[in-house]
């Protein structure tokens, strides 16, 4: 989620029922040498909790002064990266890289737990490739160095995000009866019928949704619900679809300043909005738009919108 999951898009993630939430993955070097952009990713607020932070790099002294230097922030945890499966992550040894060395995971995973006070949680996938899903194992040394919880994503690094997430190992972690550290499991957590089908087959304690709540947050409301009652929310309407677009766009000029809060915010339009008929000719407009103001002033003329034109 590098360059989503922001205090913006946290911030409607929070008001639309999310559990917990994590920031963006930090660069280990880019802390100990406080880059700027690695140091504001530390930003969290007190309606975010619980809130963790989630580091990743390739070098263990780097990692242990990374998490230190992340617990200042004062999260609820700090959480490792060993899933990103990027090439220009993973060639480094960092995010999935690692899991072509489990040995060296487990030393790092160590190393961090005894530097910190706070509880160490780790984001990881079922292997490297079809040949190396060594999750069940791999789920058992982490448990054993002393990490808190287990996130599992159901895909190798290799599959990057393509294809269907095998949630059938992320099951015989959770099953194991070695574990007993909670697993979340995910991967493709789109709906809350797949949701419960999920949690009810491998009996995780916990899922984790990614890509599915980008421009879509109502994700975690509505899976609550459904686990809750097995009834299903209505569909955001378009005014409340634009309302969660405004209310992200203005906690971004906050946060990042107009020049970049509008730059950025671009990437997120076509998702609020995907499904609207007649739509693109707006999101061109939203797009384009150089300054704060001329954003606020579509997204108005929007709001006067004749919505059957567009429902």
């Amino acid at each position: 989620m590098e360059d989503v999951s922001d205090p913006p898009f946290r911030y409607v993630c929070k008001q639309n029922g999310v559990d917990m939430m994590y920031t963006e993955f930090i660069s280990s070097e880019g802390l100990i040498r406080d880059a700027a952009k690695s140091t504001q990713k530390l930003d969290i607020f007190e309606y975010e909790r619980p809130i963790g932070v989630q580091i990743f790099g390739s070098e263990i002294d780097s990692m242990v002064e990374a998490a230190k230097i992340a617990e200042q922030a004062n999260p609820d945890l700090i959480d490792i990266n060993y899933g990103c499966p990027v090439k220009k992550v993973t060639c480094k040894g960092a995010g999935a890289g690692i899991l072509t060395n489990p040995k060296k995971m487990m030393a790092m995973t160590k190393a961090i737990v005894d530097a910190v006070k706070l509880p160490v949680t780790v984001k990881t996938r079922l292997g490297w490739d079809e040949k190396t899903k060594n999750i069940v194992e791999v789920a058992e040394g982490l448990q054993d160095v002393g990490i808190k919880a287990l996130s599992i994503h159901g895909r190798t690094r290799v599959q990057l995000y393509k294809g269907s997430a095998d949630w059938t190992l992320i099951g015989e972690v959770k099953n194991n009866p070695r574990m007993n550290i909670p697993i979340f499991g995910n991967g493709d957590i789109d709906s809350p019928e797949k949701a419960l089908e999920y949690k009810n087959r491998y009996g995780v304690d916990g899922l984790m949704v990614g890509r599915a709540s980008i421009g879509y947050p109502w994700i975690f409301n509505e899976i609550k619900h459904y686990l809750n009652t097995g009834e299903k929310l209505p569909s955001p309407t378009f005014q409340e679809r634009l309302t969660a677009c405004v209310t992200h766009f203005e906690k971004s000029i906050q946060w990042k300043g107009e020049v970049v809060g509008v730059f950025e915010m671009r990437r997120h339009y076509a998702n609020y909005f995907r499904g609207i008929p007649h739509f693109k000719e707006y999101r061109t407009k939203l797009v384009q738009a150089p300054k704060p103001d001329d954003v606020r002033t579509i997204l108005e003329d929007l709001r006067q919108l004749d919505l059957e034109v567009l429902a």
